[in-house]
């Protein structure tokens, strides 16, 4: 085997093994080149993962600070913030992350959701556009078309 293919391998695996366990279901990585792995991204997630949203918020606000062109820890501090009902400081985060990577499925889907949850149905189904322009078939644009469709006005779902 040359030196190359050896390289390439190891690479593939290395990156295999250090991603494992990492991928949650709120998790919708930025197709942006620059986006970093960190510690406080990991910690951030597992802390998702546990419904811990104070530490997860605190995790992603420094996941932030080590890389403010993450759109992906924008996106993530914004998911964590919703789930406090901090919507304010969720919209700040997602437009972060938008303004960063305007095709950031994850920041679209979760601020159409937050939009619901503050009774903004006109706000996620604009959201909801971009998504459709963007991935017409992607899960984030099903399950914001579905809670688009399923919104009451008044009415908080846990769905979104």
């Amino acid at each position: 085997m040359n030196a190359l293919n050896f390289k390439t391998l190891l690479t593939t695996a290395l990156l295999a093994v250090s991603t494992s366990g990492l991928v949650i279901a709120a998790d919708t990585p930025s197709e942006t080149p620059q986006v970093q792995v960190t510690d406080e991204m990991a910690v951030g997630r597992q802390a998702v993962q546990n419904k811990n949203w104070t530490q997860a918020v605190a995790s992603f606000k420094k996941a932030v600070a080590e890389n403010p062109k993450n759109a992906d820890a924008h996106n993530m501090l914004g998911y964590s913030n919703r789930a406090l009902g901090k919507f304010d400081e969720a919209f700040a985060a997602y437009d972060k992350a938008l303004a960063i990577d305007p095709k950031h499925k994850g920041a679209l889907e979760y601020s159409g959701m937050g939009y619901l949850k503050t009774n903004q149905k006109a706000k996620a189904e604009a959201q909801l556009t971009k998504l459709k322009t963007i991935c017409a078939n992607c899960t984030e644009t099903a399950s914001l078309a579905k809670a688009v469709a399923d919104y009451k006005p008044g009415v908080v779902s846990s769905t979104y």
